[in-house]
Order: C-alpha cells, then sequence, then structure tokens
C-alpha cells in the first residue's frame, strides 16, 4: 500500500496517449488516469499518437469486442515500437485472466493493470526496462479514487462523468466486473460534492453518476449514513441548473426513496435505466438475475405509478444466453411489447473467460441464431423507440443545449429530462443554455423542434 504515496515527476517530459473503448464507466477512468498523469509531470496527447512516448489502451473486455480492438489496435502500434524501441504500451482496464494470457504473449506490451491501480501507473512507468518487461498488478480492494479530481476528456464543456462507486457484488453468472473491478465500495460524498461544485462553476451544467450499480451506494462513518437518494438530494441542491443523471441501477435495488427523491427535484432527469437482460424467467435464473419477470414488471408499474409518464425506461437486453429457446426469446420481445422501453442496448451472448456462465453452461446458442434474434430485438426495439416518439409530438420540453447537431450548424441539439436528443434551428442559443421546443416532428432516434 506505500505503493500508492509514492509520486514519480516526470523529469524527461515524455507524452501520453490514452484510447478508451467500451463503457462510460471506462472513459471516466480515461480521465482519472489523466488527471493522475499528469499530476506526476506526464503531458498528455490527444492526437497524433506516433508522437507519444508512451501509449495506453483503456478497454474493457466484458464482451469479445474488446479481443477484436485491441488486436487491430496493436498492429498499428506495432510499426511504432519498431521504430522506437523505447516506445510504452500499456493495456487498461476490465481485462480478464485469459486475454490477460493472451496479451503476455504479445511482445509488444509492456503493462497490463486493471482499474483499481492505476495511481502507481506513474511509478510502473518509472520501473519499465525496455526488454518488454511486463507488469502485472493485482486489484487493490478499497480503492475509490476519491480525491482525484478527472480531467475532462474531449469534453463539451457541458456534460460531465463522474464515478460514485466502484466494483459490484452482484454476480450475474454472464458478467466479469465482480472478477475485474472488485467488490463494491462507495465514494466519499462530500468529495462528490465538491467535484460537482467545482464543474458547475467551469460552466458544467449536467453530471452522470456512474457505477455498476448506483442504487447500492452507502457510505458511512461514526457520525452518519448516505444513501443513494440522501445522495442524490445533496446534489440536486448544488444548483438548480445542474442536471443529474445516473447509470446503471439494478432492478433489486431502485428503491421508493430513490423514486420519491426524482420526483421532489425537477433537475434530476426523468430517466431510469433498468436492465431486463431476458424476458424469460429460466434465462433470468440461469443468468442470476435475482428477480423474475413478474417481479421487474411490477417495479415497472412502480416507477411509472410515483413518476408517471414523464419517466422514460430504457434497458440492457442479451439474447443468445446458453441454451435459450425460440420461445424463451420470444418471451423478450412479448416483454418489449409490454414494458415499451424508449430505447435500449442490445447484445448477443458472448461468453466471457472466467465467468460462472462459462463455467457451469454450454454457450450452445449458434452465432447465426444469435444474429438472428439480435436483429429481431433490435427491429422491435425501433418500432418502440418510434412510438414513444410519437407521443412527445407537439410536446413543449425544456432541453439543455449541448453542441451543434451532426448534420448542420445551422442547428443546435440537447437533451430532455428524460435523455432524449432533440434538434432545432440554431438562431441566438448557445451552448449551455437551457431553452423551451416544442417538437414538431420526430423519428425513432431524434425529436426535432422548434422556439417559440
Amino acid at each position: 500500500m506505500k505503493l500508492l504515496n509514492y509520486k514519480v515527476i516526470n523529469k524527461k517530459n515524455k507524452k501520453i496517449y490514452i484510447e478508451s473503448y467500451g463503457c462510460q464507466m471506462n472513459f471516466s477512468d480515461s480521465e482519472i488516469i489523466t488527471s493522475i498523469m499528469k499530476k506526476n509531470g506526464f503531458k498528455i496527447i490527444s492526437e497524433k499518437y506516433d508522437r507519444a512516448d508512451i501509449i495506453f489502451i483503456n478497454i474493457c473486455s466484458i464482451r469479445d469486442k474488446a479481443e477484436q480492438i485491441i488486436k487491430k489496435r496493436l498492429e498499428k502500434f506495432k510499426i511504432l515500437k519498431k521504430k522506437n524501441k523505447k516506445l510504452i504500451i500499456g493495456i487498461l482496464g476490465c481485462v480478464t485472466k485469459k486475454l490477460k494470457q493472451k496479451l503476455l504473449k504479445k511482445k509488444i506490451i509492456n503493462l497490463i493493470i486493471n482499474p483499481n491501480s492505476y495511481r502507481i501507473l506513474p511509478f510502473l512507468i518509472q520501473k519499465i526496462n525496455y526488454k518488454n518487461k511486463l507488469f502485472n498488478i493485482s486489484l487493490l480492494k478499497k480503492e475509490t479514487y476519491s480525491n482525484v479530481n478527472p480531467v475532462k476528456l474531449n469534453s463539451n464543456g457541458i456534460n460531465a462523468l463522474i464515478s460514485i462507486m466502484r466494483g459490484c457484488d452482484n454476480i450475474c453468472s454472464f458478467c466479469i466486473i465482480p472478477f475485474t473491478r472488485g467488490r463494491e465500495r462507495s465514494r466519499n460524498p462530500y468529495s462528490i460534492i465538491k467535484e460537482s461544485v467545482k464543474l458547475f462553476k467551469k460552466g458544467y451544467r449536467e453530471i452522470t453518476l456512474l457505477g455498476q450499480n448506483v442504487d447500492s451506494y452507502k457510505w458511512e462513518d461514526l457520525n452518519q449514513k448516505i444513501n443513494f437518494s440522501n445522495l442524490l438530494s445533496m446534489l440536486a441542491n448544488i444548483n438548480l441548473n445542474l442536471r443529474i443523471r445516473f447509470l446503471t441501477s439494478h432492478p433489486k435495488d431502485i428503491n421508493k426513496d430513490v423514486l420519491y427523491t426524482i420526483k421532489k427535484y425537477e433537475n434530476i432527469c426523468n430517466h431510469i435505466h433498468l436492465p431486463i437482460q431476458s424476458g424469460n424467467n429460466r434465462i433470468l435464473k440461469l443468468m442470476n438475475r435475482t428477480y423474475d419477470r413478474e417481479w421487474y414488471i411490477n417495479k415497472i408499474i412502480e416507477i411509472k405509478y410515483i413518476l408517471s409518464n414523464n419517466c422514460s425506461i430504457s434497458s440492457d437486453i442479451i439474447t443468445g444466453f446458453c441454451s435459450e429457446t425460440e420461445k424463451e426469446h420470444k418471451d423478450t420481445l412479448l416483454l418489449m411489447d409490454y414494458i415499451k422501453y424508449n430505447f435500449s442496448y442490445i447484445f448477443y451472448y458472448s461468453e466471457r473467460p472466467g465467468t460462472l456462465a462459462e463455467k457451469k453452461y454450454k454457450d450452445n446458442v449458434p452465432l447465426l441464431v444469435k444474429k438472428k434474434r439480435l436483429q429481431e430485438i433490435i427491429n422491435k426495439q425501433k418500432i418502440l423507440s418510434l412510438e414513444s416518439n410519437k407521443k412527445d409530438l407537439f410536446k413543449i420540453y425544456k432541453v439543455l443545449i449541448e453542441g451543434y447537431s451532426k448534420k448542420s450548424k445551422k442547428y443546435l441539439k440537447g437533451k430532455n429530462s428524460q435523455n432524449k436528443i432533440i434538434v432545432f434551428p440554431k438562431k441566438q442559443y448557445k451552448k449551455g443554455e437551457y431553452i423551451n421546443i416544442l417538437i414538431k416532428d420526430y423519428n425513432n432516434s431524434t425529436l426535432f423542434g422548434i422556439t417559440f
């Protein structure tokens, strides 16, 4: 643990290039890494990686796509390594044990580090000899990076990510997170408040609280206990012009206190991401999700009762899980029809080494079947999203302007409280302002409106 306080001053002005892939937690981690490295004298460059002395690939291997990304990027960096023998290449993030073993064979990699050991990166960089020696670091179980002020990367200056907890205690059979990020531990709430106030003063107007399961946030000392609903209230009271979002909620943990807190404060967004993963009870049990279809539906009913239909619901869905039948796949489609998700993140199952599913079940649904079912779920969600957006026609929404639309600088874009993207004519409005927009048109991904 002494290494955690070991400060290294980079006297040679080494330059670092960081690439981030995967979930928002990974992007948040890259901001933490940047802060730690800058504090120790390293310079971060966002372009021209061929000028870097150190290249970090920060990636989450929760899905098999990660391996393909790493492979492609290493092929690119291999050319640089031949020209510069002293170039350091590191793989950071949620790297599985099996993937780690594969990466050990790659001669151009100098460093592999899991998410809880970023504080000692500067020290490790100094200790690498240039004969491809690799440092493989184990998890530090209590790390929360509470006193690190993340450096915002590729930011629009309006939206910011804030990690409030790390790790996960839910052992879903398909997931590697508990084995790569460790058990749940929550960050000191006052460090979260301090970071949020600082961001607001810099002009940021929306923060997204991140955690594998934000609703299980809990922090205590000798004098007080603070849970997630308490934290939301504290943040909402910073300023009414600071919007608060959060990701991700586990169905078993989001409770009435959180829902009534969302209802109480206008600046806590009316959007809940509540992953179902499957609409079939047998598959949910195999996934070790700790709830069944009926229980989940009742939770949705509770959310809509307390927050009314103003709250948008999104989800994660995995299709083609071990032994899933066609009928069980149809159960997911039927559940989607019933819930009517506003949008979803949809994937076909890819076996992750080291998970319970890999040890206990056969990944026996053919890839072609997985892809077919995936497309059916995607098509279903497109219909549901279109129906959801149609209901917004002629409604007025308060929108936080985030910048130009993708297609034209004559238009601006922003989001409403329900996390829906809204595009509208630019006129005299500027990024960071709140304006009211009347919805005049829509498609399955975007609302189009006018000011009045």
